[in-house]
């Protein structure tokens, strides 16, 4: 039996996700949509794959992925996101991930990656492998689309970065990591496609999407 541990804060994707997995007859699936309680699961339990949602509150996958590769470095992590993954490809790798599954992944891709990973294998996007051969990972940060959809914990830091409090000073409202909110800060000038908080708040303020009382 493959036992496999899904961490990610949407219900509705990791109930789904779970559905498609549960078709084959040797995965056994347990879900958990706290970052924060996913490391005690893990501790209690034998998994042989787990997927880790990017962009999660509290812990990001980067975070949990390093955490839990520090308790055992055999585990196998697989980041399971909707999102770009090229600007965070480097760190990623660092912390000792194994590979990526997109969100949008039919089942049977889903399954090839899991059982990919179990051989050893790495799990690459196709697009991703296209951009190894750069010195670099770059994201592109040109756009024509303008519409940005923001997570609750996305318009929390929008609206404290709109009334100018420092990192520190955000880190300490909202609860988190400055670790945590600098990478959920590198993900907003990502959907921005700008490279500062000054021009993420002006994007911001010109798609309506910060309250003119909130700007400074």
């Amino acid at each position: 039996m493959v036992n496999i541990l899904i961490v990610d804060d949407h219900l509705s994707i990791i109930e789904g996700t779970k559905m498609l997995l549960e078709q084959e007859p040797d995965f056994n699936i347990t879900v958990e949509n706290s970052s924060l309680n996913a490391m005690n699961l893990i501790k209690l339990h034998h998994y042989d794959v787990l997927l880790f949602d990017l962009y999660m509150p509290h812990l990001n996958g980067l975070e949990l992925a390093k955490q839990a590769l520090a308790y055992n470095p055999d585990l196998t992590v697989l980041i399971y996101t909707g999102f770009d993954i090229k600007p965070h490809f480097n760190l990623l790798v660092e912390a000792g991930v194994s590979g990526f599954l997109s969100k949008t992944s039919s089942r049977d891709e889903l399954v090839a990656g899991i059982r990919s990973a179990l051989r050893q294998q790495v799990v690459l996007p196709l697009s991703l492998v296209r951009e190894l051969r750069r010195p670099g990972i770059i994201s592109d940060q040109s756009t024509a689309n303008e519409k940005v959809v923001l997570t609750s914990n996305e318009e929390q830091i929008l609206t404290e970065l709109a009334k100018g409090k420092s990192t520190r000073e955000i880190a300490s409202n909202l609860a988190m990591s400055q670790r945590s909110l600098e990478y959920n800060l590198t993900a907003l000038y990502q959907k921005f496609g700008v490279r500062t908080r000054v021009d993420t708040i002006a994007k911001a303020k010109k798609l309506g999407l910060i309250p003119e009382e909130e700007l400074k």
